[in-house]
């Protein structure tokens, strides 16, 4: 892809006690003193970070519920977001082609096998054009954009807020970072995910494809990164 078709991701929204907040979450569970004064003697980053790997790691997912965070991504493909807003737990809010009327060429992502062939890409190009011309000739003549908007494509460019919690966010990266997810919402998953861990680098471990996490591949057809799981059983 070229830089204009990489996805615009910004992390708009997230607590700002992380570490401090898990940390009371999963100490609470063993401790006999209130959350609060938990919370406000956690001082020890080294401490509060081993706990939170050995509650996790033992599937206690609860515990990273409880923090929220809030991306506004833009310059991405219907083909994208049709694919992200099947997640659960999950809010989202994005460009409406019912209310937002598109004026002159659309804005489209050319997916990067049709970029790297000139000769196809020029046909896309071209096609875009078409659908654009008839579009506007709908809406020119008074068919509203919630049914003209019938003939835009997948390519076609929109945006989105989605607010998640991080277990969410974990699953989400552990299943979209894989080589195995279609290259836009890899880009656009990894992008969240560096963002978030630019202000907390400590989830840098857990904000990874799925078999870096747990040390096969469960895939069908796997890219030769980690070991199949039935490898690993019949040694």
């Amino acid at each position: 892809m070229e830089e204009s078709n990489k996805p615009v991701v910004h992390l708009i929204s997230k607590p700002e006690n992380m570490l401090k907040t898990i940390y009371t979450a999963c100490r609470t569970c063993y401790s006999a003193d209130s959350p609060y004064n938990i919370y406000e003697g956690a001082e020890d980053e080294e401490k509060m970070l081993k706990l939170i790997e050995r509650v996790v790691s033992s599937g206690h997912y609860s515990t990273i519920e409880h923090i929220q965070v809030t991306f506004a991504i833009s310059n991405v493909s219907r083909a994208c977001t049709h694919q992200f807003v099947r997640h659960r737990h999950v809010s989202f809010s994005q460009k409406s082609q019912r209310y937002v009327k598109e004026k002159g060429q659309f804005d489209y992502l050319i997916p990067p096998t049709i970029e790297k062939n000139p000769e196809l890409k020029e046909k896309f190009v071209s096609f875009m054009g078409e659908i654009s011309k008839l579009y506007t000739e709908f809406t020119d003549a008074g068919i509203p954009a919630e049914d003209a908007r019938a003939v835009l494509p997948n390519a076609a460019s929109t945006s989105i807020v989605a607010s998640l919690n991080l277990r969410e966010l974990i699953h989400i990266a552990n299943l979209r970072l894989c080589t195995r997810a279609q290259y836009e919402i890899r880009l656009m998953v990894k992008a969240m995910c560096d963002e978030l861990v630019k202000q907390e680098p400590w989830l840098k471990a857990y904000l990874v494809p799925k078999c870096e996490r747990c040390g096969y591949c469960d895939e069908d057809k796997s890219c030769g990164r980690k070991p199949k799981l039935e490898e690993l059983l019949a040694k």
